[in-house]
This record gives structure tokens, sequence and C-alpha cells, in this order.
């Protein structure tokens, strides 16, 4: 191979002449690359033979990797449907060589060697998994001129830097269907990820058939829940994409769904109803009664037998103890045996459910809530709570993963999460200490979403958290993941993730197809707001509709950040191109104010958005005029930078649990004019 330029570890590269910009676009970034001049045209003679000992579903992944090819090119590609049985091509533009089919458990290898000159792929693993992620880098390489589609030529030796990289869904708050999940497992498969994470049942629902304890999902899920053939469905179709699946089984606390049909089990037996409102809920298990751990053997058992991975997640979290607290008998429970504190009560039930899934074969996952000095250092602890619980965890020689700084729910940007690590610098851990960080998870808590919007509070920032996980440490740049970003979110599409087709639809909906683009334009600039502020300046529960404004507005901006952005780069050097950005988009949004007023006005789900279109004008004059006195060179009266300020700090407020993120961009313009 002539090299022209390295790519090592993210380090940026110069090359002298031109080569395809798609090698140095790849996310996650591989560990080490290595770019060349040359390129291997794509034709309809192009080829696949996959040779050694690879899984079958090798076969099928490779086939959806021609299939993709084709549908990307409009090239004819003339080879038959790939099989284990097919007769292999002679002269292959392709070989898949997989040493050994592997077993898809936590650690399995996943590393993989691709390379491509002129005329031929190899594409070399050692397990099917590793050439599952040869393959998704493969795709993403796919780049064009004006002769043609081409693979261009490069040299990578890949392999993840934690072997647990996951993606909590979580359908128990909000009902998804099958065909919601599916599709995010092949947007986590795109960016390397391996763990489905799937949070079934909360105080909101129980999402799983028992046929042991079939009350449970008659009465808890209310006719929404998958059946026990759909589940085996979902870890199939998952597997066969090197995704493990993980269920979680929420217990003690965030319980009432279990309540609802087996009233018994709870602290306080009474009538109990499928909870609408958000938040931390009393109910909890009785963890004093024998016949408690009689039925979770026996359901614990029944799902052991359904999800076939070695590990299961018993949540463990946000147990208020207030039922606790106000039973006489779990009082007198506590002063028998000894027991001072609510959390000594709940690690005594957690040591019993360690117990029952040691029985049957499985590991312990739980929340950092069930870290006590009698849980075995056999448990795995996820921490949401922070990087000093996630330390502390470690250092006590329990397995850990980061799921703290990962929310995808709480709508902080990709930089906030990508600059997240779980194993950052003066960690403080030993190298022993270090290897017992398995990981993280990006967690879409369901509260604020339907099977119409998860897809847009998930993709593409979590494409980032995947980087991170998968990517050498020191790969950081912040620019240039916003960069990459950009590019996969729009190849996630053809996986038929709807996070950008559905901001349209949604936006058309509202203002019924008249005024699209005066909407778009306010709703670029838009988020919903942060954290869980959204439950505090609205009545919101389960049942109301997710089809609002706010709704439809997605996180991380990318208008609202690259304007900002542009006005940062005009405190240094003021750019001819950020400065007609910076112009042109204050003069859009000033201009859009009478046409996008008419729009509001005559849709009633929009009445409440029409501050935030007030506010959007009021300060984009006021960016307006600020530019003309930085342009003037003079500086600004003292009179006018009071009242500008004075208006940003107005427009910070959130209507219809929206607000508007230009407001830091206008206020460094301000700044500038001083």
């Amino acid at each position: 191979m002539k090299k022209t330029g390295l790519l090592l570890l993210g380090l940026a590269i110069s090359i002298s002449v031109s080569y395809s910009q798609q090698a140095t676009s790849l996310m996650p970034q591989p560990k080490k690359v290595e770019i060349g001049t040359q390129m291997l045209q794509i034709d309809k003679n192009f080829t696949i033979l996959i040779d050694g000992q690879p899984s079958n579903f090798i076969f099928d992944r490779a086939d959806d990797f021609l299939r993709r090819l084709a549908g990307r090119t409009g090239v004819f590609i003339q080879q038959d449907r790939i099989s284990p049985s097919m007769n292999k091509p002679v002269n292959p533009k392709m070989l898949i060589k997989v040493e050994e089919p592997g077993i898809l458990e936590l650690g399995v290898d996943e590393s993989y060697s691709l390379n491509i000159d002129a005329n031929h792929i190899k594409l070399y693993s050692k397990t099917s998994y590793g050439a599952l992620r040869g393959l998704e880098t493969l795709i993403q390489l796919l780049d064009s001129d004006q002769k043609g589609y081409y693979f261009p030529e490069v040299k990578i030796d890949d392999s993840p830097r934690f072997p647990w990289r996951g993606l909590l869904i979580d359908p128990a708050r909000h009902w998804l269907p099958v065909e919601v999940i599916k599709r995010n497992i092949d947007g986590m498969v795109a960016v390397k990820m391996n763990v489905l994470h799937l949070h079934i049942t909360d105080d909101q629902g129980f999402r799983i058939e028992s046929k042991v304890f079939p009350k449970l999902h008659e009465m808890g899920g209310e006719g929404m829940y998958y059946s026990q053939e759909q589940i085996r469905d979902i870890i199939n179709y998952a597997s066969d994409r090197g995704i493990r699946v993980i269920p979680e089984f929420d217990i003690p606390g965030h319980a009432t769904s279990w309540l609802v049909g087996y009233p018994e089990l709870a602290t306080i037996p009474v009538e109990y109803s499928v909870e609408r409102e958000w938040g931390i809920m009393d109910p909890v298990l009785d963890p004093t009664k024998e016949s408690t751990y009689e039925f979770l053997d026996a359901f614990l058992t029944e799902m052991a037998g359904l999800f076939p991975d070695e590990y299961m997640h018993i949540g463990g979290d946000e147990n208020n103890g207030k039922h606790w607290k106000q039973s006489e008998h779990i009082q007198k429970f506590k002063n028998e045996t000894g027991i001072k504190y609510n959390h000594e009560l709940q690690a005594l039930f957690n040591q019993r459910l360690h117990e029952i899934l040691t029985r049957n074969g499985k590991k312990m996952v739980g929340w950092d809530e069930i870290q006590h000095p009698n849980i075995p250092k056999t448990v795995v602890i996820q921490s949401w709570r922070g990087q000093k619980g996630l330390t502390a965890a470690a250092k006590a020689g329990y397995s850990v993963m980061l799921s703290n700084g990962y929310y995808i729910d709480l709508i902080q940007p990709a930089s906030f999460h990508y600059l997240n690590d779980p194993l950052p610098d003066g960690s403080g851990l030993t190298p022993e200490q270090a290897r017992l960080v398995l990981g993280g998870e990006a967690t879409m808590w369901g509260e604020q979403v339907t099977p119409e919007t998860i897809d847009s509070r998930i993709w593409p920032r979590t494409a980032a958290i995947a980087e991170r996980l998968w990517s050498p440490g020191n790969i950081r740049d912040v620019e240039s993941m916003y960069e990459r970003m950009a590019i996969i979110s729009l190849q996630l599409e053809e996986l038929g993730l709807t996070h950008e087709k559905n901001y349209e639809m949604m936006l058309r909906r509202l203002c019924r197809g008249k005024g699209v683009e005066e909407l778009r334009i306010l709703s670029d600039v838009s988020e919903s707001v942060k954290r869980y502020r959204r439950n505090a300046l609205s009545n919101v529960n389960a049942l109301m509709p997710y089809t609002r404004f706010v709704d439809a507005t997605r996180p991380d901006a990318p208008v609202a950040r690259n304007f900002n952005q542009a006005v940062e780069n005009l405190k240094d050097e003021a750019k001819h191109e950020d400065l007609e950005f910076v112009k042109d988009h204050l003069d859009r949004w000033f201009t859009n104010h009478q046409n996008l007023i008419l729009i509001l006005d005559n849709n009633p789900i929009l009445h409440e958005i029409k501050p935030l279109a007030n506010k959007l004008r009021t300060i984009a004059y006021i960016g307006i005029q600020a530019l003309e006195y930085m342009e003037s060179g003079q500086s600004s009266p003292e009179e006018w930078q009071e009242y500008a300020l004075e208006e940003c700090e107005k427009a910070k407020t959130p209507h219809g649990e929206t607000e508007l993120m230009i407001v830091s961009g206008i206020i460094d313009l301000i700044q500038n004019t001083k």
C-alpha cells in the first residue's frame, strides 16, 4: 500500500494529495487508520466471499451490507443472496475471513482488521462479532466522485476500548412496539454498541408476558406488553447483530405495576392501579415475607429461561422507604433483626435476589444504590449518581459501568456526553481496579417520549457516546465529533430510524402544512428545557399528548449551536464566512416574524410558543444592532447595553417548555460592542 498519511489514535493528519474524506469521517473512530491514495471502484461485478469458521449470521449481515451498498450507489450488483450454501465467487472483490464463531458474552473479541487497495477488500477477525464491526466501518467508508462510487485505500486495525457499550430503552413508562426496538438495535449496530438494556417494569407499566403470574402483564401492562415470543424475536434479532439483551425488573421500589395484580407483594397491601404520574412513588415490595421471595424466585426463574444472557438487572434505585417507615410489621422486623436503616433492609432483600439469580446461572446488575458491604463482588454496579460512586465501587472490588453523564433524556448537548469518560485521567484507580470499569450505557428514560419521538432523543447524540466507549480515550476533538456525527446521522436514516424525517412531519402537522418553513426557522433554534424541568413547568403525565412544539424540537439544535460557535469565532478574528453566517441568520429570524405570527395565531396548539417567537424577533434585532456597532468600530452606549442584556435575560424564560438556544450567542455579540 502506498501511504500518504497516517491517522493514528485520532491524531490529525496532513496529506499533500487528494484522498477520500470518508476515511477520516468514521464514527466511532478506529484505533488505527492508515490512508492511501488508491481506490476500489464499485460496479455490478462486486462480489463477497466468506471464509474460515464464521457464524451463520455473518452470511446474512454480509448480504445486508451488499444490499445497502447497492441501495446507496444505485449499482445493480449481480451477486445472488449470500448464504452458507452459495456458490463461491471466483476472484471476489471482498474476502471476509473469520477464525471462529465466537460466543456472544461480555468480553467477546470484537477486533478486526480491514485492508482495501485498488483491487481487493480483506476483512479479518478473530470472531464473527469482529467481522460485524468491520462491516459497519466499511459501509461508512463508501465515497464517490465524478467517476462513480468507490472505497478508499485504507488499512485499519481496530478494537473496542470497553467491552460493555450499551443503550437503555424504557418501554415501561411509554409503551414501545417491537419495530421501535428493532430499528434502534440497527442504529446501535451502526455505531458498534453491543448491549441493549430493556427497562421492562416500572410504576407505569409491566411490559412482559409471564405465564407463571399472568396478572402481572394482564393488569400491570394494560394490554401493552411483549409476549414471550416477541421477546425471543427481539433477542434473536439482536444477537444476530452482536447485541446482548439485558432485562431490568426494577425492585423493590418502582413496583406499582407489580402490585396491581398481586397486592399481597406490597408492604402496604391495598388496591393499586397503574401509575400515570412521573417521579418517585411510595409503593414498595415487602422484604420481610417469605412469600415475596417465593414469588420472585418463580418469576425470575421464568425470566432466566427466557433471556439467555448471563446478566440480569434488578434495578434497586430510588426506594424512598416511606411505606417501610409507615408499616408496623416492617418496623417490628427491623427491631427484631437489629436492622437500623432501610439501606440495610434493602441489602438483605438484594442478598436474597442474588441467591435466586445465582441458582439460575445469572449475575446480578443494579444501580449504585445496591452497593453494600454484604453484597458479593460478583455483582455489577451501574452508576447513575456520579463518577465518585463508580470509582468507590471499583476500589471496593466491584465491576462497574457508567451512566451518569449519559442520560440522553435530559436533552443535553452531544459535547457534554462526549467528554464524559468512564475512566478519565486521574481517576485514582490502580490498573487492576481500572479493569473493573466495563464501560457504560446511554439511558433513554421513557417519560417524555413516544414511538414517534424517541429516535430523535436517542440519535444522533448516542453516536457520540458510542465513540467514547469504543475509541481510544485521547480522541476528544469536539469539533471533529460534530462534523462526523452529522454524517452518521444521515446514514442512520437508511436503517429506518425516524430522527430526521419525523422532525419535518411533526412540524407539518402542527401548522397543518401551511407555514412549515416559518415554523422550522423557530424550531431550529429551540430545544426542550433540560433535565427534568419539564415536569415542573406543566402537569405532564403518561396520558398527555406528546405532539406539541416542544416534542418536535430536537436536542442539541445544530443551527443554534453553529450560530453560537460562529459568534465565538468572531471574538478572535472576524472571518468572512462566520460574519456572513451570523448576519444571515439574524436577518432570517427578524424578517420571519411577521409570517410566523400568522401561523401561530391560526393554530391553537402553537399559541403557547407565541411569546417565544416574539422574543426571538427582539433578540435578533438586538444582534443586528450589535453587529452594526461592531462594524462601525464604535462602542455601544451603556444604556443600550443595559437594555439589550435585560431583553436577553427575559428571552431565557421558556414557553411551552421550550427555550431559545441562541441567547448566549446574542449576549456574546453585545459584549463585543463594549
